[in-house]
């Protein structure tokens, strides 16, 4: 299993299309076996769910996230957790133990570039 934090540093980052960068850990047995660190390839409309597809993501943790691209991600398969805070290597054990839980929570107005997603 792939897991993909919008991340800041070590942290989760609070606007998940607005990262810095995206940390990839692979699961096996309930137990990180690999870490990597991709850049943010730049926030466009729709596109970030994708591009995590390709990458392999069968669950994706933010902060925050718009309501079109929990959309995406569920569309395509993908689980969303937002609502989340912290060290983001903390917040994957606390997913493999089932112990981290989406708030559920969108946010609902985005601006993109002179438009807005609501």
């Amino acid at each position: 299993m792939r897991i993909v934090v919008a991340a800041e540093s070590k942290n989760v980052s609070m606007h998940f299309g607005h990262c810095e960068r995206f940390a990839l850990f692979d699961i096996e047995n309930g137990e990180i076996k690999n870490e990597l660190f991709i850049p943010n390839p730049g926030h466009r409309l729709g596109f970030l769910p994708g591009f995590l597809k390709e990458q392999g993501a069968e669950c994706v943790i933010a902060g925050g996230m718009g309501a079109s691209a929990v959309g995406l991600f569920n569309q395509n398969g993908i689980n969303v957790i937002t609502g989340a805070s912290g060290f983001i290597k903390n917040l994957v054990k606390r997913y493999i133990e089932g112990t981290l839980i989406s708030t559920g929570s969108v946010c609902e107005k985005h601006e993109h570039k002179g438009h807005y997603e609501s």
